[in-house]
């Protein structure tokens, strides 16, 4: 935060917090720092995009079939 105070940084937007819900109180005083309540990534498309690889875990998962989503297939060899 002393990169923002001192605007060693000049701006920043920030979506996520060390602490979340909670945030550094100092934070909502500056002008250069925008604040969004950890909903950047909320848009119609994102949603949708999100609901579609759900659906598909569970038709997946129901199967017995590997998730398309799955990022370490390793766990399924133990």
């Amino acid at each position: 935060m002393q990169g923002i105070k001192r605007e060693w940084i000049r701006s920043a937007a920030l979506d996520v917090f060390e602490r979340e819900p909670e945030m550094e109180p100092e934070l909502l005083k500056l002008d250069n720092v925008v604040l969004a309540p950890h909903i950047a990534s909320t848009s119609f498309e994102t949603h949708t995009k999100m609901f579609i690889v759900a659906a598909e875990n569970l038709v997946k998962a129901s199967k017995g079939e590997v998730l398309p989503s799955l990022v370490n297939p390793e766990v399924l060899q133990k």
